[in-house]
């Protein structure tokens, strides 16, 4: 097929240098197909010089980026302004606030990269908890609508930074522990989740299950491109969690995890981000982390929620720090390949679960970015490909297409 990627895949301008870098590359495999060869991209092993080099100076930029002892690096300081950003403003902003700010930040954070996470703590702190407290006080109409268009704006880059903080067991160093402690404990109930339940559900839970058959959120028993099979799903774990969850862990006799998260009972979260992160799973090998989950090159995502979209790295290492999954996509980007991963752009979570009710295939075709064997399909063969991925797996499915799941 004729295929020319820059007309049919336009790059956001805003996305991050690190999307910008990797897409970038993923277009350029599209305008110059090649055969890949097995083995890790990022080690060399390619079939095409030139494409080696690229992808190897790729790689070299983000470990610049990335690495606190390079003359390259960059501390992530705020979601929507990048480091030249900076430069246009006023001198006196730049030099007497923001910098002396940044210098404190690197050492209150417990790895220098993660500037953002402090910034975001403070924003949450300074805003949004004086105006719940005004607004008890002195309720009033505008300012209930103003706290909510607030707090709306907010919950998404809170719930990926809680994320970050349970994965990592904190953010923050040793000498700020009070605050790493406390601020989840505060800032929780204002952002629409009860205290420790995101930690218990995600962590004990979806990691150890991978939306395999015995994960309380898996996708695989639903049609994931019906309304009705959503409502469902939403129902059950909005009014089931606090006994679906207790459950699992007794039959996984882990009673003490059952009795700890009984105790703080359930997270009030709208699911259908998890819906969309899980919904295109592969047909003959749903029990692989490349084929079960989705990977997003897009702003909302990963600009403003941590590199959130790149779930699929996510699951292959859930302890990979968040600035490091663009770079892993690079070094491994053969075995994406190999694994006939899904790679998205110009689209996020919320935008892919109304393209999935709406069944508008063609649209998340023209979204996803062919690898591999993808390259040189055209839009309608993808889009029938992407259809199968949404069928509910029966009993039997389950049973037949989860066996390397059992043997664990």
């Amino acid at each position: 097929m004729s295929h020319n990627a820059m007309e049919t895949h336009s790059i956001d301008p805003f996305l991050t240098q690190p999307d910008r870098l990797v897409l970038d590359l993923l277009l350029q495999d599209i305008q110059n197909p090649r055969k890949p060869t097995s083995g890790d991209l990022g080690s060399g092993q390619s079939g095409d010089e030139g494409h080696t080099k690229q992808l190897g100076e790729g790689i070299s930029r983000l470990e610049g980026l990335n690495d606190e002892s390079s003359s390259s690096f960059r501390p992530t300081v705020f979601t929507s302004w990048d480091q030249e950003d900076f430069e246009r403003l006023p001198e006196s902003v730049n030099k007497l606030i923001l910098q002396p700010y940044i210098r404190w930040a690197r050492g209150v954070v417990r790895r220098e990269t993660d500037v953002v996470f402090l910034t975001h703590i403070i924003l949450y702190l300074t805003t949004s908890v004086p105006s719940a407290i005004t607004l008890y006080a002195y309720f009033s109409w505008p300012h209930a609508i103003c706290h909510w268009i607030m707090q709306g704006l907010y919950c998404g880059p809170f719930t990926l930074l809680l994320h970050n903080h349970i994965h990592n067991n904190g953010v923050l160093v040793e000498g700020y522990k009070w605050l790493d402690r406390s601020f989840p404990y505060i800032l929780e109930p204002l952002m629409g989740h009860t205290w420790h339940s995101y930690y218990y559900h995600h962590i004990k839970c979806h990691h150890v299950e991978g939306n395999g058959p015995d994960d309380v959120s898996s996708t695989i028993r639903y049609q994931r491109d019906e309304l009705a099979d959503f409502l469902m799903y939403w129902g059950r774990f909005m009014f089931f969690i606090w006994i679906d969850l207790p459950l699992y862990f007794i039959r996984k006799n882990k009673l003490r995890l059952a009795f700890e998260f009984f105790s703080c009972e359930m997270r009030i979260g709208l699911m259908a981000g998890n819906w969309s992160q899980h919904a295109l799973v592969d047909e003959n090998d749903p029990d692989s982390d490349f084929r079960s989950s989705i990977t997003l090159i897009d702003v909302a995502s990963n600009r403003h929620c941590f590199n959130d979209g790149w779930h699929t790295a996510h699951h292959l290492n859930a302890l990979r720090h968040w600035r490091d999954q663009p770079l892993s996509f690079l070094k491994t980007k053969s075995k994406y390949e190999d694994g006939k991963a899904l790679v998205f752009h110009n689209i996020d979570y919320m935008m892919m679960f109304v393209k999935l009710m709406q069944k508008d295939y063609e649209h998340l075709a023209r979204c996803l970015v062919p690898i591999g064997d993808q390259i040189g399909m055209s839009n309608q063969e993808l889009a029938d490909i992407l259809k199968i991925k949404t069928r509910k797996f029966t009993r039997d499915d389950i049973q037949r297409k989860f066996v390397k799941r059992k043997k664990r």
